[in-house]
């Protein structure tokens, strides 16, 4: 079964707590859940292969670190998922960035396609597929669904807030994905919305309804 791990970081769960006020405006929200993303990031990476390399300082000759084996990927879920992306690529600037878009339909609450454009050599690289919301996990289960049949074998997802039918929904569909969750919330209501949750993150984001 997948790893879940949900961040405990202070500075993490003080902006998440920040962002939830329906008083924060879309460009401080904007700012937030990139700086969230980039936190995030730093926690999720925390298991990433090093090797040795030879460098050489201003005083001498040294063997330092260096990331090895599969380079890495950013795949956010549009569009709300693309407000955690210059956040992560804070962290990791060299990593190539894909695009899957999926909107959910209002009547059966689940994803249909309408976009998908990866690096070419995608299947090669470690890849994060990132939403900052797992509600009912639909949208997430389709994407990573979609990423493997185009030949990814290697995916971490990172959410900001996630339900727990979610999570349950994608540890059963993808028991070999890790999911790194900022705030793991109480429940799902009626119209599928996380509660507490933060409302529409890609409304928040971009200021539309």
């Amino acid at each position: 079964m997948s790893k879940v791990q949900v961040m405990d970081h202070p500075l993490i769960q003080h902006k998440i707590s920040y962002i939830r006020s329906e008083e924060v405006g879309s460009k401080e929200f904007r700012e937030i859940v990139g700086e969230i993303a980039s936190l995030m990031c730093y926690e999720a990476t925390r298991d990433l292969k090093l090797e040795d390399v030879r460098i050489k300082t201003p005083i001498c000759e040294m063997v330092g670190k260096q990331l090895s084996g599969k380079k890495l990927a950013v795949v956010p879920i549009l569009r709300a998922g693309l407000g955690m992306v210059d956040g992560m690529l804070n962290m990791i600037p060299s990593a190539k960035v894909g695009h899957i878009g999926l909107y959910r339909d209002p009547e059966t609450y689940e994803p249909v396609e309408y976009y998908c454009k990866l690096p070419s050599d995608c299947d090669e690289r470690e890849v994060f597929v990132v939403d900052p919301m797992l509600a009912t996990g639909g949208s997430c289960v389709a994407a990573l669904q979609m990423l493997k049949e185009k030949g990814v074998k290697h995916m971490r997802f990172m959410c900001i807030i996630a339900a727990p039918e979610g999570v349950k929904r994608l540890q059963e569909a993808h028991p070999d994905v890790d999911i790194y969750i900022g705030a793991l919330d109480d429940h799902l209501n009626e119209h599928k919305y996380i509660v507490p949750g933060l409302g529409d993150a890609g409304d928040r984001i971009f200021g539309t309804k």
